[in-house]
């Protein structure tokens, strides 16, 4: 008789027999009972729902008067013995005075095409106070306190600026060598040149004197490649694989090159007369001399 009672009234009221199971509420609460002005504070929601429901809970841009948003951190839904469970903590701070501050956060729910909000039950948080409450009676607010002391800021390191001042110095340098390139090349190699020079001095005078000493070939001929060589590198040729007449000509029938190094050959390439040995002085001189000649003539 019930059963038949049930059906009819079914069949009367379609709409009775077609409304949906009440869904759960979600549960909301603040982390902490009180709390000051412009400080942290996390509010829990969580919903313990079927799995098929699709739920989505507030973002960013929800309603969370009277107090502001700050962060979220949402947990994985996680699901036991045919219930899930959707946890996230939201970061939040006031700037009210209202003695009791409340909030509800609504959760959204997707049935089909219908989106449905369920609201958890207000939760309350307590404005801690750090002003000592006026005297009852009084009307007008305390004076206030100046407080004109500077306090010490520590310094704080520029790095824009600190780059920019990099990038300003190497692009100047940049510029200066592109526009000074060819003098600071001329110092360069004439400040090699010169050091050059007074290396080949040195090692040619220290050439003479040992054949002074000893009146041997082997220094006439140390003392000629010395010079060779270094005339080779002061007009940037092959000069020291040259042959005698090859470099005659080449310093268009110089006199000093040519009785010098003919003096010279006759002394490495024969027999060494004592008697020839001012002659050998007298090249030396020459060679010298032309080797300083030509260096002025390379450096002016």
């Amino acid at each position: 008789m019930t059963v038949l009672l049930l059906l009819g009234v079914s069949l009367l009221n379609p709409a009775a027999a077609q409304t949906p199971p009440a869904l759960p509420l979600p549960q909301g609460r603040f982390l902490q009972t009180t709390v000051r002005v412009g400080e942290p504070l996390d509010y829990e929601l969580r919903y313990a729902h079927a799995p098929s429901l699709e739920v989505v809970f507030p973002d960013s841009l929800a309603r969370f008067a009277p107090f502001e948003y700050a962060g979220k951190t949402f947990y994985p839904t996680r699901t036991r013995r045919g219930v899930s469970l959707d946890r996230a903590v939201y970061h939040l701070r006031t700037f009210r005075l209202d003695s009791v501050q409340v909030l509800a956060l609504p959760v959204a729910v997707l049935q089909g095409p219908d989106t449905l909000s369920v609201a958890p039950s207000p939760s309350r948080v307590r404005l801690r106070r750090t002003a000592a409450p006026l005297p009852p009676g009084t009307t007008a607010l305390p004076a206030l306190r100046q407080h004109l002391t500077l306090e010490a800021v520590p310094p704080a390191f520029n790095y824009p600026y600190w780059l920019a001042g990099v990038l300003v110095g190497l692009l100047l340098l940049a510029g200066g060598a592109a526009l000074f390139r060819q003098r600071l090349v001329r110092r360069y190699r004439a400040y090699k040149q010169r050091k050059n020079h007074g290396y080949f001095l040195a090692q040619f005078a220290r050439h003479v004197e040992r054949f002074e000493l000893s009146r041997s070939a082997t220094n006439v001929e140390r003392a000629v490649v010395l010079w060779k060589n270094y005339l080779a590198g002061l007009e940037n040729s092959a000069l020291n694989s040259f042959t005698t007449r090859e470099i005659v000509a080449y310093f268009e029938n110089d006199a000093d090159v040519r009785q010098a190094l003919s003096t010279t050959d006759r002394v490495i390439y024969g027999n060494l007369q004592t008697e020839g040995a001012e002659e050998v002085d007298r090249a030396f001189q020459r060679l010298r001399g032309f080797a300083e000649r030509r260096y002025a003539s390379v450096v002016g």
